[in-house]
């Protein structure tokens, strides 16, 4: 028999920070999660997408044994809820009869009352779910939870045109929970919030918007969960880049927002957080320091080093592992040669002494000076270039790695996007090392975040207050130094010219036409388009690093190495 409807309903939002593979570690956060839920006096949690086995698996899901030891978990959490406690949906894979689903489960008196899969598959930018899952076979239809009717689209099925959240309404849904995993770029909140927005518009109901918190490899996932009634008004929203577990209070009634007439009982959200989103530098900055953290904690790295050269993307990169990790556990290096500049070797210290990690000096004249040697029979007859520039970058390679060997120290690697656009990046050098915080940030947005960083401390750094970058390396021309005097402009256009260009070609796929319109001098647009080209070999061999825009190297721009096309008709 069919329980009396409630006119209350409690539901926790668990915004939670899972680890891939990581089953019973995941379980336990679930049972943590539920345990606080119950003390709040929650009736049902809400979990995120693939909760059960981390999120995005990719191929892990493929073997067999993964996906059972998942669907355990799952049965065993589901039993749990015997306790009388709130029930769960969680997300987890689930091998049926019609194939491998990204799904949910839904449990209750200790046991599984529901399954659902997710229906619209994402096949673009950094999903490849259309590989390893196949889609439901059939549309979703609303689950009777303690006599309420939810609608359980997951994801994707709210950005798509299938019409799932439609369909959801027609077949008698009260309210629309959404498990999600929504990596972060740019400016994404409002993009969600627009979605959102559009699927309560179509349905007419209130709509949850349950998110993942969290570093996986290049993405971010920043929470930042909520709600939007079905007037259309936010009901809640939940930090970004916290993790945390929220009640949020639903409400049924003639007068609850957004009623499609006055004989309709809706629901509405009527009471949750309502936290402040990040302005665009915070959430960059955060974005990076959350990345950079768990992939070096996830992967038990229990430090991490990198050459401080005295320029601005060491200085950020250093400020972002002492505020993720600790000053503790960065060890700073610099690798004088010949070329340093007075000021480099000052500003290095100065930036290590004002985060207060370890700083090493280890010159570079020996090693250097010994490859050339040992080369000089080769080179004969030839003039020294970019290759004896090269050396000087690859004997700091060499050195940082035999700090991370010698150590167990992941080494930071610190090119910005401006650079590994154009290939302004030594591989085997400079390039070296196991993750980048700083990779899909043009040098502009390097030079704003850190000043950002000089007036703010982020929520949860573990870095001091006050000026970190000095602001002489903010102020100075930006150099390699592997020659005397040189500066990046005697290679590049200035950056502020070369970021719009880049950011004209890599984030908008615009023409040359198009680029010199905007007032850029033609050739200047050929060079950097034949440069962006080339150095695709390049960013091939690249660490991994943290997706801050739509378009990153790697998991959403992914052109072929060997390419003739050049945009010259």
């Amino acid at each position: 028999m069919t329980k009396r409807s409630p006119d209350i309903l409690r539901i926790a939002v668990a915004q939670l920070n899972p680890t891939v593979g990581d089953v019973r570690g995941n379980l336990a956060k679930a049972r943590e999660a539920r345990a606080d839920a119950a003390r709040q006096g929650a009736d049902l949690v809400l979990f995120t997408e693939l909760f059960i086995a981390g999120y995005p698996p990719e191929d892990l899901v493929l073997k067999p044994a993964f996906v059972a030891a998942c669907e355990r978990a799952a049965e065993e959490f589901a039993a749990e809820t015997a306790d009388g406690g709130p029930g769960v949906i969680i997300g987890v894979p689930l091998k049926r009869k019609s194939g491998l689903h990204n799904s949910i489960i839904v449990a209750d008196g200790g046991k599984i009352i529901a399954e659902r899969f997710k229906v619209d598959l994402p096949n673009y930018g950094e999903f490849d779910e259309k590989r390893v899952f196949q889609a439901g076979p059939d549309m979703p239809g609303p689950i009777n939870f303690r006599g309420v009717r939810l609608g359980i689209p997951i994801c994707e099925d709210i950005w798509g045109e299938l019409g799932v959240c439609e369909t959801l309404a027609e077949s008698g849904a009260e309210i629309l929970l959404v498990p999600n995993g929504s990596p972060y770029y740019r400016a994404k909140m409002d993009v969600r919030h627009q979605v959102a927005i559009r699927q309560v518009i179509e349905s007419g109901l209130p709509l949850l918007y349950a998110n993942q918190l969290g570093g996986q490899d290049e993405l971010v996932f920043d929470g930042a969960s909520f709600a939007i009634n079905a007037d259309h008004s936010l009901a809640f929203q939940m930090s970004q880049f916290e993790e945390t577990v929220a009640i949020t209070t639903w409400k049924r009634g003639r007068d609850a927002a957004g009623a499609q007439d006055q004989g309709h009982e809706g629901w509405a959200c009527v009471e949750g957080p309502m936290s402040k989103i990040p302005d665009r530098e915070e959430a960059d900055y955060r974005a990076c320091l959350l990345g950079l953290r768990d992939y070096v904690n996830k992967n038990g790295f229990k430090n991490v080093v990198l050459g401080l050269s005295g320029g601005i993307d060491s200085a950020i990169c250093a400020a972002l592992a002492v505020d993720a990790l600790g000053e503790e556990r960065l060890r700073a290096i610099m690798m004088p040669y010949r070329y340093t500049s007075a000021d480099s070797l000052k500003d290095a210290e100065d930036c290590a002494r004002a985060l207060g990690c370890r700083y090493d000096i280890v010159p570079i004249h020996e090693p250097v000076d010994g490859f050339s040697h040992a080369l000089t029979q080769l080179f004969e007859g030839t003039k020294e270039g970019i290759t004896e520039e090269n050396l000087q970058s690859r004997a700091r390679g060499t050195i940082l790695m035999a700090v991370s060997n010698k150590f167990g120290s992941m080494v930071v690697t610190t090119g910005n996007k401006s650079e590994m656009s154009v290939g302004y990046a030594t591989l085997y050098g400079d390039m070296n090392g196991g993750f980048n915080p700083i990779k899909d940030l043009y040098k502009m947005q390097v030079y704003a975040l850190s000043r950002w960083r000089n007036t703010h401390v982020p929520p949860g750094a573990l870095g001091p207050s006050g000026i970190v970058i000095p602001q002489n390396i903010i102020d100075k021309a930006p150099s390699a130094e592997l020659r005397p005097n040189q500066t990046d402009q005697d290679s590049l256009p200035p950056y502020p010219v070369l970021d719009d260009i880049l950011e004209c070609l890599v984030e908008n796929e615009m023409g040359v036409d198009e680029i010199v319109a905007r007032g850029h001098d033609r050739e200047v647009v050929h060079k950097i388009e034949h440069l962006l080209y080339i150095a695709e070999y390049k960013r091939r061999q690249a660490a991994p690093g943290v997706k801050i825009t739509k378009k990153n190297f790697g998991r959403d721009r992914r052109y072929p190495i060997t390419n003739r096309y050049r945009d010259r008709d």
